[in-house]
């Protein structure tokens, strides 16, 4: 009787020195924010994750003296996995636990030094903050923090599933699109064949090589024009225009005097190879006296070109066509005195905008 006695106030004496110590255990407290994959902006009404921040800052409100005292820090795990590298994850988990981070500095005036951070690239798309507080109830709280991160968990993999599922399904769907797709393009290069009889492949989109050109709006100025472009290829072109005119009247007294050579290299573009761009120098001289003073020298410049080839028959096409660029012109003035050219200084001007334009007839010689 006696050692029973003796062995129970042992026991006694031991539950109350071990009690203390047990109570005083730490136990960890969770708390998970999801983000969208491969999204690093942490939205706070999305997928629960304003009550998961209620919950943290109510906890954080009633530790917050030993949190600033520096014996509770919150441990904050990034997670990413959703992004195609090491790198790429490891970033975008940084960033995801930095925006937690400033969302509790702002909302709990939590500091940095309050925080002890790891980022991984593996294990989905959240972050975890965990603080080890005192154990209260240590046995429900233990069943019931098992029982979230296994709700955590299956609901995790809930998703994990519904998104392959919902990339599968979008792979299904852009294969059978592209498949459709061909098969329409296949329809029509074959309908195409039929009605062309030839193939495709021997299609030929500019049935000329060799071609004489002649700029009705000089014409209509009575600047005669003539040129020649040579198509390399159904993409591009070579053509030279000319222009000269001489006339006078007023017994000689007034003139009008022009010669022009106007290089240019074309890229046909579009599958009837209509529009094009262009490249153009242009030098030439001039004498123009149309009033009582006159004026005679060079002109130099270029620029790009763009036009439209409208085509009438086999043989004949319309080119309508603009350039755009830079022209210096240097010359000497003048006037007549009885008959006499006599010179009254030089002169150089420069121009930049429209250079050229014409509406070009193309007959096409081979």
């Amino acid at each position: 009787m006696s050692r029973k006695i003796t062995f129970l106030t042992l026991f006694l004496w031991l539950m109350t020195v071990t009690f203390p110590v047990i109570a005083q255990q730490k136990t960890d407290t969770t708390y998970t924010f999801r983000f969208v994959p491969q999204k690093d902006m942490f939205y706070v009404p999305w997928n629960g994750n304003d009550t998961e921040l209620a919950r943290l800052l109510e906890c954080i409100e009633n530790s917050k003296a030993t949190i600033f005292d520096g014996k509770l820090p919150l441990l904050v795990d990034g997670y990413c996995n959703s992004l195609g590298g090491e790198a790429e994850n490891l970033a975008t988990a940084k960033i995801r636990a930095n925006r937690v981070k400033s969302e509790l500095i702002t909302r709990a005036k939590i500091k940095e030094e309050n925080f002890i951070t790891h980022n991984h690239a593996t294990g989905g798309d959240f972050v975890i903050v965990r603080l080890t507080v005192p154990a209260k109830e240590t046995a429900a709280m233990d069943a019931e923090a098992e029982a979230r991160r296994k709700a955590e968990a299956e609901r995790l993999e809930t998703e994990k599933r519904a998104e392959q599922e919902r990339r599968a399904e979008e792979q299904r769907k852009a294969e059978e699109a592209r498949l459709a797709a061909e098969k329409a393009e296949a329809e029509k290069a074959a309908l195409q064949n039929t009605l062309a009889g030839t193939p495709s492949e021997t299609k030929i989109t500019n049935d000329y090589h060799l071609s004489l050109r002649a700029n009705l709006l000089r014409w209509a100025t009575l600047t005669p024009d003539l040129g020649l472009e040579w198509r390399i290829c159904p993409s591009w072109g070579i053509a030279v225009n000319g222009s000269w005119t001489s006339w006078n009247w007023s017994d000689k007294d007034r003139r009008y005097a022009l010669w022009e050579v106007a290089p240019e290299i074309r890229y046909y573009m579009g599958e009837k190879k209509a529009w094009y761009l262009g490249s153009m120098f242009k030098a030439g001289q001039f004498n123009y006296k149309i009033s009582e003073t006159g004026k005679q020298g060079d002109l130099m410049g270029g620029g790009i070109t763009t036009g439209y080839q409208l085509r009438l028959n086999k043989a004949l096409t319309l080119d309508f066509n603009l350039g755009l660029g830079y022209l210096n012109a240097d010359f000497e003035k003048y006037e007549v005195i009885d008959g006499v050219r006599v010179r009254c200084g030089n002169e150089t001007k420069n121009w930049c905008g429209p250079i050229n334009a014409g509406v070009t007839l193309v007959w096409k010689l081979f």
